[in-house]
């Protein structure tokens, strides 16, 4: 069964250096129980993945693109040429653009299966079968069996990756892979704008309430209680707004009476 992972130059999250997805090295070692493995890179620069030899690849296909290329036509091509039974992924990258779109678009171009947020993998009971485990909300998982040519993208709750050995990077290998396929910019609409904290809408029980319903309006679990947007209020109406929202969710007594 002939495996390809999915190489991608990432950042890491504090130092911002060059680093391999942590994703891309659990899938690593998850390739490995399935059969032969190699890398595959699209990019301007193949030292950006060669960490991923110290975790278990031997080899790495490396397609040359330009900065800012959309490596999916690339990479589709370069899979159409070597016809591998399974791909494996990141869910997304890291320090990058992370969209995690790009498995989905290479199953769509390969007219490949697509199982997200694998954990295990292991080769099926019949030649060209293989038995996921898929991993589900609140920590449950099933088992799937799939037929190949399959893409599968790993979840953060895979076995950790194999330790880093360097003896491995230096005995690997990066071989430059030519494939015919235009090169495009990425078509990625992002629209960029500086952060800004939006208002919170506060919830709370009605007046009168017991302290039980106002711990649950607290937590959300109660009636939202009805309040008025108000934007650039005069001093004295925004603070008589406060006080009878104070007065409605039972943090204030009600106003006493005159006489």
């Amino acid at each position: 069964m002939k495996v390809v992972v999915l190489l991608s130059a990432g950042r890491h999250p504090v130092s911002g250096l060059g680093a391999l997805p942590r994703l891309e090295a659990q899938a690593i070692r998850l390739g490995a129980a399935l059969g032969p493995m190699r890398g595959l890179h699209a990019g301007p620069d193949a030292e950006a993945v060669a960490e991923a030899l110290g975790r278990g690849l031997s080899e790495i296909d490396h397609v040359a693109l330009g900065a800012g290329a959309d490596p999916v036509p690339a990479l589709a091509a370069a899979l159409r040429a070597a016809a591998p039974d399974v791909v494996l992924a990141g869910r997304r990258g890291q320090g990058g653009d992370e969209t995690g779109l790009v498995p989905y678009a290479l199953a769509r171009a390969l007219g490949a299966t697509l199982i997200p947020d694998v954990i295990a993998a292991r080769p099926g009971s019949e030649p060209g079968v293989i038995e996921v485990e898929q991993a589900l909300p609140k920590g449950a998982a099933r088992r799937l069996v799939v037929r190949s040519p399959v893409v599968l993208t790993v979840h953060s709750a895979a076995p950790e990756p194999r330790p880093y050995a360097f003896g491995q990077v230096r005995r690997g290998r990066i071989e430059p892979l030519a494939v015919s396929a235009p090169e495009e910019p990425a078509a990625v609409a992002i629209a960029e704008k500086p952060y800004r904290a939006r208002p919170k809408m506060m919830r709370g029980a009605p007046a009168g309430g017991s302290a039980a319903d106002r711990l649950k309006a607290a937590t959300g679990g109660g009636e939202a209680v009805q309040a008025d947007v108000m934007v650039s209020p005069e001093p004295r109406e925004a603070a008589r707004a406060i006080l009878a929202y104070l007065r409605q969710v039972g943090v204030l007594p009600p106003p006493a009476r005159a006489g």
